[in-house]
């Protein structure tokens, strides 16, 4: 490993983040530096290497041989040296580090996990926000909450609560709706990242999804829920999503019937990771709150046949 004496490891870091990425503007975004600094980082290492690993282009650094030819090597190693990072965190029973996709942190976590911080004041709890997947064995993550039909192979998956689903709308919307076709009259907000449709609501009562009408769209959970408070139509929610609005007011909930959509809340831990008491200690709470929070209303079990 001599050779490794006269390249600095900043370089190659940066080096690798460009190739793999394919920006310098990635990169740095992705290193916590400057675009500058990682350009800088990109020519220093070029010099100490002898060979030319990017041409440049305008703005662009389109890669070489000599980088296609390191960059699978790069990020392996890179990967590695990060996975024996992650393993001086593991087995620690004084903190958690958990991802979480960001609407059921913003929309749900947010709001309960102050309550776990009162139970376990001796545990110290970081929360990634993010909708990437992360492998629990290979990085510092100690535990994800993920929504999906698993099972999940290569990872520890506990199951945590069924999803369902059911209509919200602002208090003055709610008043025009008498019986569940009445929400044929009024404007639908879509989000099109939905992984369910108005379909399991529908067939309850034998209606279609050709008696809704357009709204508007939104990109994000979080922003359609924020549309129904603002009185612009409909919106087919999720628990974890709308119970907090529910339960303030924001949000009418016009019938109780909530079917499942196949899909479940489930936290991921890693196989060959450490079980902690810290992380039985989180998941046996998360498991229980959801539960206690999402205080289905009676009729709400149902099961579309």
């Amino acid at each position: 490993m001599k050779n490794l004496n006269r390249i600095h490891m900043s370089g190659l870091r940066a080096v690798e983040a460009v190739a793999r990425l394919g920006s310098v503007k990635a990169a740095a975004e992705e290193l916590g530096v400057t675009v500058g600094a990682v350009s800088q980082q990109v020519q220093k290492t070029e010099a100490q290497l002898g060979v030319q690993l990017f041409e440049r282009q305008n703005r662009l650094l389109l890669p070489t041989a000599h980088i296609l030819a390191m960059q699978p090597h790069l990020t392996s190693a890179m990967t590695s040296l990060s996975t024996a990072v992650a393993t001086t965190q593991r087995g620690r029973e004084d903190a958690l580090t958990i991802s979480v996709a960001p609407v059921f942190a913003g929309k749900w976590l947010v709001w309960h996990i102050k309550n776990f911080s009162k139970a376990h004041p001796g545990i110290r709890v970081r929360v990634e926000a993010t909708v990437d997947l992360v492998d629990p064995d290979a990085s510092d993550v100690d535990l994800c909450i993920r929504v999906g039909r698993g099972p999940y192979p290569g990872v520890n998956a506990d199951k945590l609560l069924n999803q369902r689903v059911f209509p919200v709308c602002s208090p003055a919307l709610a008043e025009k709706i008498r019986e569940p076709k009445d929400i044929g009259k009024l404007p639908i907000i879509h989000d099109p990242g939905q992984m369910f449709s108005w379909k399991s609501w529908l067939d309850l009562f034998g209606l279609d999804e050709s008696i809704l009408r357009c709204g508007p769209t939104f990109s994000d959970g979080s922003l359609c829920l924020d549309a129904a408070i603002a009185g612009q139509g409909v919106f087919l929610a999720w628990e974890t999503l709308a119970v907090y609005a529910v339960n303030c007011g924001q949000v009418i909930s016009p019938f109780p019937e909530r079917p499942a959509t196949g899909m479940a809340y489930w936290l991921i831990s890693g196989r060959n990771a450490p079980k902690t008491k810290a992380k039985q200690a989180f998941g046996s709470w998360l498991k229980k709150e959801l539960q206690t929070s999402i205080g289905r209303p009676k009729g709400a079990d149902v099961v579309v046949t």
